[in-house]
């Protein structure tokens, strides 16, 4: 029963949350009220069984939660009314007769009246359906600061009298980019294991795509989504151990997703805006197109990882170029570039990277040092693993001819 209320919580959350936000027009209640639901239903089912229209049935009970909660407050007849209209109670009602409302919650939580971080948190909550101390983590804030982060973006919505539609094409541009963002850190998140997130996201990525065909940078992001998916089952191994690229079984390879996702990178670039979404999906399809580390035209990536640094400089795309150039031209090569490199020194893989540099290029004691303080500064228990591992072959053995465990490919 926990397992099928947990599939219903993945798949209805967010869809329950924007149809009450569009019901009653108030962001906490809605969120309340669904919650509520949810709640409601862990105490029904186990007695009663999971109803057929689980979705139906779960949005039936967060608006009557909605409207006991109007009542109480003294909300005038119309408003009751209106949220009172729809939907009606089951069985007159099936789960494909909720309106699917998630790319109108998306573009208002990315309003231009939001900071950025607000709308990348908001969408977090209530799209990708992740607890606020989970974002608070992804963020490295604490739990408190998010959760004031939260109520202030609804409070601001609610008193500035955001609209929850989708924008007039004239505005879809300005909101396209916080968007392409928080979509992006969905995924990374269910790429870092909660594989749900990463079919969410990859579904209202493919929404967005349809609705803006001429921007090239939301094709791009689901290009690379395709292809960096495609390798998600290779990526851990036994006893939950990253599995850094080179090590990877690539006949595990989705090759369905990495033909779609290389072609729809194809159809981005030719529009002749190659933005930054568009040049880490290029790099991607260079890995997963090629047969294996040797017929990898690092050369290649090297180039696209420099276009990136002008069009989106920062210090771990300058890492990731080290790592190509190291491919390309040998560790001594990468080694200068990533001691040239600011502002990662409290980050894992910069030194992860550099330690894989020294133990290819014979230099052994300081390349165990670097997997140390890499150790300290892992973020995840698969990380550590990955490391733990690479310390003790360091330790053993002489370098080895695969690309560092640093950064992943294409960011």
């Amino acid at each position: 029963m926990n397992r099928q209320l947990a599939e219903a919580y993945a798949d209805g959350w967010s869809r329950i949350v924007a149809t009450m936000v569009r019901l009653t027009g108030d962001w906490s209640l809605a969120e309340d009220c669904t919650q509520e639901a949810f709640a409601e239903a862990l105490r029904v089912w186990p007695a009663g069984g999971v109803p057929d229209q689980p979705l139906a049935w779960l949005t039936t009970a967060a608006r009557r939660r909605a409207i006991d909660r109007l009542r109480r407050a003294g909300m005038e007849r119309a408003k009751l009314r209106e949220v009172a209209m729809e939907p009606v109670p089951p069985p007159y009602v099936t789960d494909s007769d909720i309106p699917d409302d998630r790319l109108e919650l998306m573009f208002t939580c990315c309003h231009p009246a939001l900071s950025t971080e607000a709308q990348v948190a908001l969408t977090l909550r209530s799209v990708g359906g992740m607890s606020t101390a989970e974002i608070a983590r992804a963020f490295l804030v604490s739990e408190k600061t998010m959760g004031q982060r939260l109520f202030r973006a609804k409070q601001r919505i609610r008193h500035a009298g955001i609209p929850f539609r989708v924008p007039p094409p004239h505005l879809l541009p300005e909101r396209l980019s916080a968007v392409l963002h928080v979509l992006y850190l969905l995924f990374n998140e269910g790429y870092s294991g909660q594989g749900r997130l990463c079919e969410e996201a990859l579904r209202i990525t493919r929404v967005l795509a349809d609705l803006m065909p001429d921007e090239p940078e939301a094709l791009g992001l689901l290009a690379l989504m395709l292809v960096q998916d495609a390798r998600r089952a290779s990526r851990i191994g036994a006893g939950g151990a990253l599995v850094s690229l080179q090590d990877q079984d690539r006949s595990r390879w989705d090759r369905a997703r990495i033909a779609e996702g290389a072609a729809l990178c194809e159809r981005a670039l030719r529009q002749g805006r190659a933005g930054p979404l568009q040049l880490q999906a290029a790099i991607a399809v260079c890995h997963a197109t090629a047969d294996g580390l040797d017929d990898t035209d690092w050369p290649q990536i090297v180039g696209l990882y420099t276009h990136l640094q002008k069009v989106a400089p920062s210090p771990v795309v300058d890492l990731n170029r080290a790592v190509a150039v190291a491919m390309a031209s040998g560790p001594q090569e990468g080694l200068a570039l990533v001691g040239a490199i600011d502002g990662l020194d409290g980050h894992h893989l910069l030194h992860a990277t550099r330690a894989d540099l020294l133990r290819r290029a014979g230099r052994h004691a300081e390349a165990a040092e670097g997997y140390r303080r890499a150790l300290e500064l892992a973020p995840t228990e698969a990380e550590r693993r990955l490391l733990s591992d690479r310390l003790a072959a360091s330790q053993r053995t002489g370098p080895r001819t695969g690309p560092p465990s640093g950064p992943p490919p294409a960011g």
